[in-house]
């Protein structure tokens, strides 16, 4: 486990929307006290935290403190990091996935919860409606659930003779939303759904030799970033080695050499949080601010993935995409 807690600034936003931290043991000791502490529950370690001197001052002046609770990985440990967010009395909580946000659901019904992420809130209980939540949670929604038959769409239309797709995915009510979201999409496209399901990072290898004796031409790639994001390039390494085309739903992934992909812009997530974390510190109920989704989708195709594993894309099939890796 990783406790972060001082001289930190969390980059959720900008323009006045970054909050940062002073010295939470100084805090106690009676010398810069706190104001507000905001608790912020993630699988592993990002890029976007920046240590800053302890003691630093919110532009408005106010000091916000902010405790982190990183699991590294062990996504069975949310739940005691989610009660201990809760024993510290933190005044919001920022999670960063379907799971995490359950986590914090079921540890505190009061404390506000904000998503920068989620596949699917209203079918996972986490809100009543996008437009109304009617609890303690809110923030973004990918619509992730919703993109199966797109992702079979592009696949397919890559990879017309496409039959067989496994769906590399985690056992989480996130990844069941999906393949049930798929389902038709795929009948309607005459391609047969093979999920093969990953316990952790040590099942990889086992389960792309399951996927080897299927007689699979395609791969949807659902494990989420909060867990497997530092395995990524391990993943398209084994997705090439078995020349399977492949899609998930991050740009990460054709930057770590997977064929395609096909999902909002999730660095805007963090920038609009910040503008949920914002307006609950100024008083708005989470109940009554609605669940945000994606307005823009970007479509990456990596070409030199493509040429590794012998797939010749059609130029209108490129000409379509956002971006091409070459």
């Amino acid at each position: 486990m990783r406790i972060e807690e001082s001289g930190l600034v969390l980059n959720l936003g900008c323009r006045g929307t970054d909050y940062f931290c002073s010295d939470r043991r100084g805090a106690a000791a009676g010398e810069n006290p706190l104001d507000r502490l905001l608790g912020r529950l993630r699988v592993v370690a990002q890029p976007s935290v920046c240590t800053r001197d302890a003691g630093s001052r919110l532009r408005r002046g106010k000091n916000i403190g902010f405790v982190y609770r990183t699991a590294e990985g062990e996504r069975e440990s949310l739940a005691d990091f989610a009660a201990e967010l809760v024993r510290l009395k933190v005044d919001i909580i920022v999670a960063d996935s379907t799971d995490m946000a359950l986590a914090l659901k079921k540890a505190t019904s009061t404390i506000p919860i904000v998503m920068t992420s989620s596949t699917d809130p209203v079918g996972a209980g986490l809100v009543t409606s996008l437009a109304r939540p009617g609890g303690n949670v809110t923030g973004l929604t990918s619509v992730a659930g919703e993109l199966g038959g797109k992702f079979l769409e592009l696949l397919k239309e890559t990879v017309p003779k496409l039959t067989r797709a496994a769906i590399l995915r985690t056992e989480t009510l996130a990844s069941d939303i999906f393949v049930k979201e798929a389902e038709v999409p795929a009948r309607a496209l005459g391609v047969q759904l093979i999920p093969v399901v990953v316990q952790g990072p040590d099942d990889i290898d086992d389960a792309f030799r399951a996927i080897g004796k299927e007689r699979i031409n395609g791969l949807v790639m659902r494990l989420p970033p909060s867990g497997y994001s530092i395995h990524f390039k391990r993943v398209a390494e084994l997705t090439m080695k078995n020349r399977l085309p492949s899609i998930a739903l991050q740009s990460a992934w054709t930057d770590a050499g997977g064929l395609m992909s096909y999902g909002p812009d999730f660095s805007i997530g963090y920038r609009r949080a910040a503008t949920y974390v914002d307006k609950i510190l100024k008083g708005a109920k989470p109940a009554n601010l609605p669940v945000e989704a994606p307005t823009k989708f970007e479509w990456i195709i990596n070409s030199k993935t493509a040429k590794q594993i012998g797939l010749t894309i059609p130029q209108k099939v490129l000409a379509r995409a956002d971006r091409v890796i070459k």
